[in-house]
C-alpha cells in the first residue's frame, strides 16, 4: 500500500499509526515544521541573523531535551487540546536528529548574515528552504532520512520515502 503520510510518520521514528489515526498524527507532526518554515521565510525576507539564531537556539534546545520542546508544548495546549486530537509525545531520535540538523543550518545562516557573507548565507537559506518545502509539501524529512542512513538502516530509509510502497 502506498501511503506517503504513513511513510513520513515512520520516517520520524514514531510508532505505526492505526489507519484512522494516520492523517491526524501526520498533521500533528507537521505543526513544528510549518512554524519553522514560517520563521525561515521571515528570516529570509528580513535577512535577519536574530531570526536564524533564535531558531538555532530553540531547535538545539529541543533536540537533546525533547520533553521541553516548545513547539510540541504549543501544539498540545492549542490544536492538541481539541476533542479527538493526537497529542505529541517527546520526539524520537530521527526527529531529534532532524531538529539538530535544521538548527545547525539556522546557526550557520545566522553566523553568515552576521559576518555579512551574503552569498554563503543565501546558499544555505536555499538548502534549508528546500528541505523544509520537501518536508511540508513532499512528506519527506531529509534529516530523518539521513539519520536512518547514518545508522546503516538503508532498507528502512528507502521504505519511508514518500513514493515507496513500504
Amino acid at each position: 500500500m502506498h501511503d506517503p503520510e504513513r511513510n513520513f510518520i515512520l520516517q520520524q521514528g514514531v510508532e505505526e499509526p492505526g489507519p484512522q489515526d494516520t492523517h491526524r498524527r501526520f498533521e500533528a507532526l507537521l505543526f513544528q515544521p510549518r512554524l519553522i518554515g514560517l520563521a525561515v521565510l521571515v528570516g529570509i525576507t528580513l535577512q535577519s541573523p536574530a531570526v536564524f539564531l533564535s531558531l538555532w537556539a530553540v531547535l538545539w534546545w529541543s533536540a537533546p531535551i525533547p520533553r521541553l520542546n516548545p513547539f510540541d508544548a504549543l501544539y498540545n495546549v492549542t490544536l492538541g487540546a481539541r476533542p479527538g486530537a493526537i497529542l505529541l509525545r517527546p520526539a524520537p531520535a530521527p526527529r531529534r536528529f532532524a531538529q539538530g540538523m535544521a538548527g545547525t543550518f539556522a546557526l550557520a545562516i545566522g553566523a553568515m548574515l552576521r559576518l555579512e557573507w551574503f552569498i554563503t548565507a543565501t546558499v544555505l537559506e536555499v538548502f534549508l528552504g528546500a528541505a523544509i518545502a520537501a518536508l511540508i509539501f513532499g512528506r519527506f524529512c531529509l534529516g530523518s532520512y539521513i539519520y536512518h542512513l547514518l545508522r546503516g538502516d538503508n532498507e528502512f530509509a528507502g521504505k519511508t520515502l514518500p513514493w515507496s510502497h513500504g
